[in-house]
């Protein structure tokens, strides 16, 4: 017993380290992928699925990471918009970049671990669908309440910050986050009935794991 509990927390470790690493390239990389002023983000697919298939610290975890290399991006400047946000505003920014990440990740392992025993394939499509909405819906919310000022003087040129905010920063790149994780849901369907089969977690959503052990406090 002790031997498979200590097999089964070093494959949940080791499963971790490579989605986090992943969570690391596609943020740093995520940026440089662009057609014209639309950029493809793919982070938010290891963070969906490290919340499904790990459980929901897991997911908050990874969520987290994004957060603080969002945020290091903008401090040394490779994120040119965060870096304008967080010179007026460092506290903010750092608030923005780390609650959005964390709850992207949080909220839909919650999400998948209410539905999947009823319908996997319905929990993973929500699951998927909620992290670029959590995502973006904070960063909308916390840039039109929290450092306004700094868009509306660096920013807004003729239109209204609320248009900035929505359109303009989030907009066509919503819908391509929300888009890639809808097609790619069917694939991390079969993925995570994998990694449930091969960690004993006992069926979709189910808690038995080390990850899942860890969370409950």
């Amino acid at each position: 017993m002790k031997n498979n509990s200590v097999y089964s927390l070093s494959g949940y470790v080791a499963r971790f380290a490579i989605l986090f690493a992943l969570v690391i390239v596609l943020q740093l990389w995520g940026g440089s992928l662009k057609i014209g002023t639309v950029s493809f983000s793919f982070v938010l697919i290891p963070i969906v699925f490290g919340g499904m298939a790990l459980g929901k610290l897991a997911g908050f975890l990874l969520g987290f990471s994004f957060g603080v290399i969002t945020f290091i991006m903008g401090v040394t400047g490779l994120d040119p918009f965060t870096l304008v946000l967080f010179n007026d505003h460092p506290v903010y920014t750092a608030l923005i970049c780390l609650v959005k990440g964390s709850a992207a990740g949080f909220f839909p392992a919650v999400i998948y671990g209410a539905l999947a025993k009823k319908n996997a394939a319905a929990a993973t499509i929500t699951a998927a669908a909620a992290a670029p909405i959590i995502n973006t819906g904070l960063f909308i919310a916390g840039a039109l309440l929290l450092v306004r000022d700094t868009i509306a003087a660096n920013f807004v040129d003729g239109t209204t910050v609320l248009y900035f905010v929505v359109i303009g920063c989030a907009g066509v790149n919503f819908l391509v986050e929300l888009g890639l994780n809808l097609v790619i849901a069917p694939a991390l369907v079969r993925v995570v009935r994998a990694v449930e089969r091969n960690s004993g977690r006992g069926g979709a959503g189910g808690e038995n794991s080390a990850g899942g052990g860890q969370e409950e406090s």
